[in-house]
């Protein structure tokens, strides 16, 4: 009975049908992969306009301790910095992602 079964050849799937299985599965993943591959893409964009959205000013204050006399004993001065608009902070060289709408000049 088990030479029978090996010999039998009825369900026995044929290359050109491998080939055709594999064919429709190689073009869904490259269109799933695209899809991913905008998707991240997309997130990516928005993650990095919201790093340079963030207020990256920073200011610490000095401090100084007097003598009972009035003199200065000790003094540490403070420090400032404050992030004025580069010429890219405006969107206009970030990546445009191509699913986002092409965005319209501003009006004078």
């Amino acid at each position: 009975m088990l030479r029978k079964l090996w010999k039998d050849d009825v369900g026995a799937i044929l290359a050109a049908e491998l080939v055709f299985i594999g064919s429709i599965l190689v073009v869904g993943m490259v269109v799933g992969l695209t899809s991913v591959q905008s998707a991240v893409t997309g997130e990516l964009v928005d993650f990095a306009q919201a790093v340079g959205a963030l207020n990256q000013s920073y200011q610490t204050s000095g401090f100084k301790t007097t003598k009972l006399d009035g003199s200065v004993k000790a003094m540490t001065k403070g420090s400032v910095f404050r992030d004025f608009i580069d010429d890219c902070d405006n969107q206009t060289c970030a990546p445009i992602n191509v699913c986002d709408p092409v965005p319209e000049p501003p009006k004078p």
